[in-house]
C-alpha cells in the first residue's frame, strides 16, 4: 500500500494554509500558551488567531509576528530560498 506521504504534491494551498495552521495550534498548546495569549504577545487580534486556527486563512504579516511570538521565526529561513532547476544541465553547470 502506499503512502499518502507520497501524494503531498496534490494537496492544494487551503490544505497547505489548515497544514500550517494545524502546526502552529500544536506549537501553542506545547507552549500552555492560550489563543487570548497569543493574540496579546504577538499583536495579532484575537479574532484573527482564532479564524487562522479554524480557517486557516491569515495575512502574511500576522503569520510572521505569530511565528515570533512562538519562537518559530527561523522556520521562514528556508521560504523560497532553494533554487529550481529547469534542466540536468543547469545543476552540472552549478557544480563546476
Amino acid at each position: 500500500m502506499l503512502s499518502m506521504n507520497k501524494f503531498k504534491f496534490l494537496r492544494s494551498p487551503n490544505d497547505l494554509n489548515m497544514e500550517i495552521a494545524n502546526r502552529m495550534s500544536v506549537r501553542r498548546k506545547e507552549k500552555k500558551i492560550t489563543q487570548v495569549q497569543l493574540a496579546d504577545s504577538s499583536n495579532v487580534s484575537l479574532g484573527s488567531v482564532k479564524r487562522f486556527e479554524r480557517t486557516g486563512e491569515i495575512s502574511l504579516s500576522s503569520l510572521i509576528k505569530i511565528a515570533f511570538a512562538l519562537g518559530c521565526e527561523n522556520d521562514f529561513d528556508e521560504l523560497f530560498s532553494k533554487k529550481g532547476y529547469s534542466s540536468i544541465q543547469e545543476v552540472i553547470d552549478e557544480q563546476k
